[in-house]
């Protein structure tokens, strides 16, 4: 992706999320991360998009994928770009209010499913029919780690990727989000990355795709393989 078709991009959807921002309950959209895609503090606001950027740029490929799976999609910010690269995308979250509510400002493509993770669990997806799994920013939460990660790569086919991003949880990460604000100060994380990584590779073969950064490392972002 072009750095000038990503600031469209980036533009767009934080202009959307900050509109919903304005008009929402104060804090009720914290864990859906829309308080930090529309950071006015550019350091902040360019660490979380860039979180997607090196995820956009390693998932590109000439062809379209046939279906790809937005695990956790929380306010739907890599709809648009998933719905560009695939025939066929489902969103899933256990919270859809987030995605409702951005939904308003950019509607969802035609071919964009979505699924409530309380009604419909993975276990009810079909097995080996995604070429793509995103990830991103969500098994920290989870409670059971262990049974997610195998029911999400039993829904792969054998030659697709599941793409996990996620916070280190260092204490660079701690004084992070408290330099933050309040929004990010909460302890509502199960686990850091590390623990995701060491569980993952129990099943799976894993690829690094980012570190951000390698001096001080607050995110990564790799991708797993049966």
């Amino acid at each position: 992706m072009k750095t000038a078709e990503f600031n469209a991009y980036k533009t767009r959807y934080r202009a959307a999320i900050r509109q919903v921002l304005a008009e929402s309950q104060k804090g009720r959209l914290d864990e859906a991360a829309f308080p930090a895609y529309s950071h006015r503090n550019p350091f902040i606001n360019w660490l979380f998009w860039q979180r997607l950027r090196k995820v956009m740029e390693y998932i590109q490929t000439p062809t379209q994928y046939e279906n790809i799976l937005d695990f956790g999609c929380g306010s739907g910010v890599m709809l648009p770009h998933l719905s560009n690269i695939s025939k066929h995308v489902t969103a899933m979250d256990v919270d859809l209010l987030p995605l409702q509510l951005a939904q308003k400002h950019i509607p969802l493509a035609k071919n964009v499913e979505v699924k409530n993770a309380t009604q419909t669990s993975i276990h009810d997806l079909p097995a080996n029919s995604y070429d793509l799994i995103i990830a991103l920013d969500v098994l920290e939460h989870v409670h059971d780690l262990p049974r997610t990660l195998n029911e999400l790569l039993a829904l792969l086919k054998p030659s697709g990727r599941l793409i996990v991003s996620g916070p280190t949880e260092n204490i660079l990460y701690q004084i992070g989000r408290k330099l933050a604000g309040p929004e990010y100060s909460g302890a509502y994380h199960e686990r850091g990355i590390a623990e995701i990584k060491t569980e993952l590779r129990k099943l799976a073969s894993l690829q690094p795709i980012a570190t951000l950064y390698q001096l001080v490392p607050l995110f990564e972002i790799f991708s797993a393989s049966k």
